[in-house]
């Protein structure tokens, strides 16, 4: 399974903070935006990973993150000169994907829930098609938006609908087989110039190869589009962070439980941090490998 991170745009709505650099960048409470969607990736023990952005802020991204081999995986750049829409990143990432599947997250994503790993796992070993992750909001209309029956079966897809059919939200975490680039490839842009990436479910749907999983009761899904949502993002993770004694998407943390790094490579992770509590953190958890757990998303 190879991994895509699409950290594209320019981040208008989060002006002036992205006057000069991406919006991936920003700090949600203690560590960069980036952070949220990779940890996702390697919870998946997917370590082949492909990021996405536009090119005045690749540099940016290879600076604080290199090759990706400081935390046992793979980490190649890909330039998105413009926003086409969510499904462009498929075109872009072709020959990262090669012809095997593919799991793409958005890079102003955060997800955190009990049993996340778990869940990650079960939809990647099914998949068949597609599996999309949909999770229950107040305004629906600001989304994709999943109908479901009532034996749990997707239904219908709809992009931002006048009359949303359901509560249910996609979110910004998509699992595909080898089709998706060639569905990606068929499709045309929409009334707002975008390839769709509901036009890719839909395409799936229309198979009866797509399959949505409920993010439910005490999962978070937060998205970090606006002023707004990146406070209350960063909010969360402080609350749960200072109230657990554990870290939310802390890439280091979740190497070393993965297997992509030893103790002593995450203990120098750490080291490198400084005297920030984030690097100490880090550096006790590596001192206590012995007795890891499963990660936190």
């Amino acid at each position: 399974m190879k991994g895509i991170v699409l950290a594209g745009g320019s981040g208008t709505r989060l002006r002036p903070l992205t006057g000069t650099l991406s919006k991936q960048i920003l700090p949600v409470y203690d560590k960069p935006m980036i952070y949220y969607p990779l940890s996702v990736l390697m919870l998946a023990g997917i370590r082949d990973i492909q990021l996405i952005a536009a090119k005045d802020h690749l540099e940016m991204f290879r600076s604080l993150l290199g090759d990706g081999s400081r935390l046992g995986i793979s980490l190649d750049y890909a330039e998105q000169d413009e926003p086409r829409g969510i499904a462009e990143a498929f075109l872009i990432g072709e020959e990262h994907i090669g012809d095997g599947p593919v799991t793409l997250i958005l890079g102003d994503n955060v997800f955190h829930g009990p049993g996340f790993s778990t869940l990650l796992a079960t939809a990647m070993d099914r998949l068949d098609g597609c599996e999309l992750f949909g999770y229950p909001v107040q305004d629906p209309q600001r989304y994709g938006v999943a109908e479901i029956d009532a034996s749990g079966r997707l239904v219908s897809l709809a992009e931002k609908p006048r009359r949303p059919r359901s509560n249910l939200a996609v979110t910004g975490l998509y699992m595909y087989d080898s089709d998706v680039v060639e569905i990606a490839r068929g499709l045309t842009p929409s009334a707002r110039g975008e390839l769709e990436i509901t036009d890719i479910n839909n395409a799936y749907l229309a198979q009866g190869r797509a399959r949505l999983n409920e993010l439910g009761r005490g999962f978070a899904w937060l998205d970090m589009g606006t002023h707004d949502s990146l406070l209350q993002a960063g909010q969360y993770v402080q609350l749960l962070e200072q109230r657990q004694g554990e870290r939310i998407a802390c890439v280091e943390e979740i190497a070393l439980r993965m297997g992509f790094i030893t103790p002593d490579q995450a203990y120098a992770l750490g080291a490198e941090l400084g005297s920030s509590s984030y690097g100490q953190y880090v550096m006790d958890m590596a001192r206590r490998a012995p007795a890891l757990a499963s990660p936190a998303a």
